[in-house]
């Protein structure tokens, strides 16, 4: 059966992904990446933003406090299993965290699909304590995973290195350490997936320009101001079973209706 990724990608098209081989794949070569350059910051406050539970499992484990913050756009599941929920769904660019509260962000499956990126990673840089850390996760404007819409990597806008680092520097962060994985390609067939092993090695060594997926990590940069931008007015999240332009009892317009009436 196939899976197609709608430009932003939806809950239960990631988990099903991740639930795939391939998917697993994927998750484990990414893991690695993040593994060489990912710093130990003990008792840290730790966010992922996007789709992160896979690797706030294998990461936040040394943590003092771990969230899953999830897009609205993208929906939310429960996580972690058989524990406190310590998930929450909101707006890229109105995080519910206070100034400097955090330590580091992991960005997985978020940036390429922010209606404002530059806003963004500003509001990111707001949280952020000094110096705090900010990894992303993006799918490579050069790889072959972006010209694929069966995987979560073939949706939104893929990034070149360049690309990320203005938008980095835009938002008064210092680009740090990369890295660049999934260089084996995104096929579905097992007789190729048993040679991922192989081909990411080689791909890291011969090939490593089109990789899949670029890593970055960048620390918060204190010393410039940052552009005012106007911000939109609040918005509010409203459950999708909630009825629409019907007033409530009690409400202001029915008193006035009723008060007419008598």
């Amino acid at each position: 059966m196939l899976t197609v990724f709608s430009m932003n990608a939806d809950i239960v098209d990631l988990r099903a992904f991740y639930a795939s081989l391939l998917g697993r794949l994927a998750e484990r070569s990414i893991a690695m990446a993040l593994s060489s350059i990912w710093a130990k910051l003990p008792e840290e406050r730790l966010v992922g933003l996007g789709y992160t539970v896979p690797w706030l499992d294998r990461f936040g484990s040394d943590a003092e406090r771990v969230f899953a913050f999830m897009p609205a756009r993208q929906g939310a599941v429960r996580w972690p299993s058989g524990k406190p929920s310590a998930t929450a769904l909101v707006f890229e660019e109105e995080l519910p965290l206070s100034d400097s509260s955090v330590d580091r962000i992991l960005l997985v499956h978020a940036l390429e699909h922010a209606e404002n990126p530059e806003q963004t990673l500003m509001e990111i840089w707001r949280v952020l304590a000094p110096g705090g850390r900010l990894v992303i996760v993006v799918p490579n404007r050069r790889g072959l995973w972006a010209r694929f819409e069966h995987t979560p990597f073939g949706t939104g806008r893929p990034y070149s290195r360049a690309q990320l680092v203005e938008a980095l520097r835009g938002a008064n962060f210092t680009p740090g350490a990369w890295a660049d994985t999934l260089h084996f390609p995104p096929a579905r067939r097992r007789w190729l997936m048993r040679l991922h092993g192989w081909l990411e090695r080689a791909g890291q060594r011969f090939w490593p320009l089109f990789a899949g997926v670029l890593v970055v990590e960048a620390e918060k940069r204190l010393y410039q101001g940052l552009p005012a931008m106007a911000r939109r007015s609040r918005r509010a999240l409203v459950p999708v079973l909630t009825p629409q332009g019907v007033a409530g009892f009690g409400s202001g317009a029915a008193m006035r209706d009723r008060g007419r009436r008598g």
